[in-house]
């Protein structure tokens, strides 16, 4: 068997590699990965499957790492997969990440190098629990990056667990995509070479969180021709399309934002306005749980903006166009319950208690869904995604190294 204190050390020295990388993805950028630190850290995990003797590894020319570690169970006929994503949140610096470790969190502020931020039980009450861990945080001036390289770090270190201690698997597929933070990584994901019975994504926070359902998801983008002219001159004849957008924007529902919403509640967002008095686009994510819901939001934002362009007699100065980004994956996954039941065996052998939740956005894990492979989703033992207060509990992570090396075990059919 191996030792707890290997494992817990091994997963360290990984973690702390691998958010040196600055992999922070970019928006707006037309190939993938966005970002060259993506395509250097998939070029030395590639290196890394190859180290460990796992076949079939290969990384595509969009970044994305694919290996196969076969099975040495004796007639086994189960594959599963698991997933991380290399990229890092493009909205809170990346760079230079400089992690601090507390060997023993007695309770109470953490702070955060020696500026003003600091982490505080009362904003982060899941703090609480973590008493006694060792916590991995920031230096206050960047994220951390253990969304998602605490669930790269954790797939790796069990991979490496077994096959140096010959450990029963069934086949386990391996992936690591670019860009999932901006939506746009899968669109270059190597299905034919990923085939499995289910999979699982590593993307998970608290002990024990087990997902799989999550929102639909589209976005909307409103585009406003306006017209200028002199504007001592402008009665009757400008047309402010910036003015425009505002009105419109005041027409949404204004409790379904959110900031005013929770659980399986959907909303309407406005992501961003550009433009000038001549352009301006607006784009709305739209996100709803229920097929029937997300069907009626988007019917309802193509609604107003028909009204509106009649009230305010715009004919063809106003358009919208809806793209679909991802789907709920939970009827996917109802179809492999099996997927579930492996995954609440082997915490329950670890010792865990699972806990069901909804995710209140995506994963790559609702693509491949959508295309086939249901794909739950589990906990990293990483919280507060996205922020310079992000964190990571390293005995929360090793609980999840341990949980994938059972599943690995137990998800013979």
């Amino acid at each position: 068997m191996y030792s707890e204190e290997t494992l817990k050390n091994g997963l360290l020295d990984r973690f702390l590699n691998y958010v040196s990388f600055d992999t922070q993805s970019k928006e707006g950028v037309k190939h993938s990965p966005s970002s060259r630190g993506q395509w250097l850290l998939a070029e030395y995990l590639r290196d890394e499957l190859k180290g460990l003797g796992l076949a079939q590894v290969e990384m595509n020319s969009h970044g994305v790492v694919t290996a196969l570690l076969p099975s040495n169970i004796p007639n086994n006929q189960t594959t599963i997969g698991l997933i991380a994503h290399l990229d890092t949140y493009p909205g809170v610096k990346g760079k230079d990440v400089k992690p601090e470790v507390i060997s023993e969190y007695r309770g109470g502020d953490i702070a955060l190098g020696l500026g003003e931020e600091f982490i505080s039980p009362v904003t982060s009450p899941f703090l609480q629990k973590l008493v006694g861990h060792t916590l991995i945080v920031t230096d206050g001036t960047t994220l951390l990056g253990a969304d998602n390289k605490a669930g790269i770090a954790e797939i790796m270190t069990a991979l490496a667990t077994i096959i140096s201690h010959r450990l029963p698997r069934v086949n386990i597929r391996v992936a690591f995509t670019p860009d999932e933070e901006i939506g746009a990584g899968m669109q270059f994901f190597p299905l034919e070479q990923f085939a499995c019975d289910w999979a699982y994504t590593i993307d998970g926070s608290g002990l024990g969180e087990v997902e799989y359902e999550n929102f639909n998801a589209a976005t909307a983008t409103i585009a406003i021709k306006g017209q200028s002219i002199h504007l001592g001159y402008a009665k009757d004849k400008l047309v402010n399309a910036l003015a425009l957008a505002c009105d419109l924007h005041q027409l949404l529902p204004r409790e379904e934002v959110p900031e005013k919403t929770t659980d399986r509640q959907g909303f309407f967002h406005l992501d961003s306005l550009t433009g000038d008095i001549e352009y301006c686009e607006m784009k709305y994510l739209i996100r709803d749980f229920s097929d029937e819901g997300f069907a009626q939001r988007k019917t309802f934002l193509c609604n107003l903006v028909e009204q509106f362009a009649k009230q305010h007699k715009l004919a063809d100065r106003i358009d919208i166009t809806i793209q679909d980004s991802y789907h709920n994956m939970f009827n996917a996954v109802a179809k492999v319950p099996q997927s579930i039941k492996v995954a609440e065996l082997a915490m329950e052998k670890c010792g865990i208690s699972a806990k069901h939740k909804i995710i209140r956005g995506g994963t790559d894990g609702a693509w491949l869904s959508e295309n086939g492979i249901a794909c739950p989703n589990l906990f990293t033992g990483a919280y507060n995604f996205h922020s310079k207060h992000e964190l990571a509990s390293l005995d929360e992570m090793q609980q999840a190294t341990k949980v994938i090396i059972e599943i690995a075990q137990l998800a013979q059919r």
